[in-house]
């Protein structure tokens, strides 16, 4: 686990401890941020780990998504950039990749989102705070907060875990400033706010019945596939064994609205042979039913730098090229990019300066 080599003292105020973000927004942190900034991906990837057993079922998945969605690395490198909108050309970056523009919603997708409020309210305080914390184990830090928003609510402690962990990763990438002034508002649908985190799972878990002879439809059998679970007119039917994407395209809605990179159906694409990195998405549930990663989509989503596993069914897909056997909860990111390469390359050099 990794600790932190801040020496805090108590009190002292926020604008002693000064550091440059790069971007010339950030001249100064809190002790708190300070703290914060020392993480990078991979540490980030072993708390969540760690926090997995304290995190309720309903959102042990979908923190992790939330994680590769918001990858701290490109953040930094996007700050550093001598020319930002070269780099922005250079990594091919579209939608909304920033995190500073999505402070109240990137977690929509979270149970927890529902106690944002009074998570970020939590984490305000805390951040403020110029006494040292009892604990500089960030794991332990995270369960603290989301200990004392959960009492605040009355609400069991799991269900806040995930998104208290997506709070401190928002703060170390937007500033307290702009986490601060953030609205708090809630996005949820009134019929999703009603559910309980087990009917979120069951609904997760189901699969859709084929009527009494749907033994005789091999493979014409169809699934749902939902692509928000907080809208429920998000979802589309796929006929088993389709590509996600090849089923998305069927859906004839204008989704360009929503998101200006949907040509076809609600999933963004540009290829179908895992050149483009588009149409990448997170699997909250049914991860169990869709093919398994070959080589080819295994390579590129290292490439693109979405996710970096072995694992034969992982939570983040290119829809171009799973196929799914049974109904999924899906979540489509809001960009896409390639900069797994270039930011291993920093990492590499970075290594080898000092």
């Amino acid at each position: 686990m990794v600790q932190s080599r801040i020496a805090l003292a108590c009190p002292l105020p926020a604008s002693e401890t000064a550091a440059s973000s790069g971007d010339g927004e950030r001249m100064t942190d809190t002790l708190f941020e300070a703290y914060l900034r020392q993480y990078d991906d991979p540490a980030w990837a072993g708390f969540v780990a760690a926090l997995r057993p304290s995190t309720h079922e309903v959102d042990r998945n979908a923190t992790r998504i939330w994680f590769a969605f918001h990858p701290v690395s490109l953040q930094q490198a996007l700050a550093d950039a001598v020319d930002g909108e070269k780099l922005v050309r250079k990594l091919q970056l579209q939608g909304v990749w920033q995190l500073k523009d999505r402070i109240d919603s990137s977690h929509h997708f979270l149970y927890g989102h529902r106690y944002w409020p009074a998570v970020k309210q939590a984490v305000v305080e805390r951040a403020e705070s110029t006494c040292p914390p009892r604990t500089l184990n960030a794991v332990d830090q995270v369960l603290e907060l989301a200990g004392e928003a959960a009492a605040r609510l009355s609400v069991d402690r799991s269900l806040l875990v995930g998104i208290v962990a997506a709070a401190l990763m928002t703060l170390q990438q937007v500033g307290l400033t702009a986490f601060r002034t953030a609205s708090g508002a809630v996005h949820l649908d009134p019929s999703a706010a009603r559910r309980t985190p087990d009917k979120v799972l069951r609904a997760r878990a189901r699969n859709d019945a084929q009527g009494a002879f749907g033994f005789l439809k091999g493979d014409r059998k169809s699934w749902t596939v939902t692509f928000d679970e907080q809208d429920p007119h998000a979802t589309f039917r796929l006929i088993n064994s389709q590509h996600l994407t090849t089923a998305a395209a069927a859906d004839t809605r204008d989704h360009r609205a929503r998101d200006p990179r949907c040509t076809e159906g609600p999933i963004p694409v540009e290829c179908r042979t895992a050149s483009c990195g588009t149409c990448w998405v997170g699997v909250l549930g049914g991860a169990e039913k869709l093919s398994a990663v070959d080589e080819l989509e295994r390579r590129r989503i290292r490439e693109f730098g979405y996710i970096d596993t072995d694992e034969p069914k992982p939570i983040i897909r290119l829809a171009c090229m799973a196929q799914a056997y049974g109904a999924v909860s899906i979540v489509i990111p809001s960009w896409n990019g390639i900069f797994g390469k270039y930011v291993r390359n920093q990492r590499t050099q970075a290594v080898e300066t000092k």
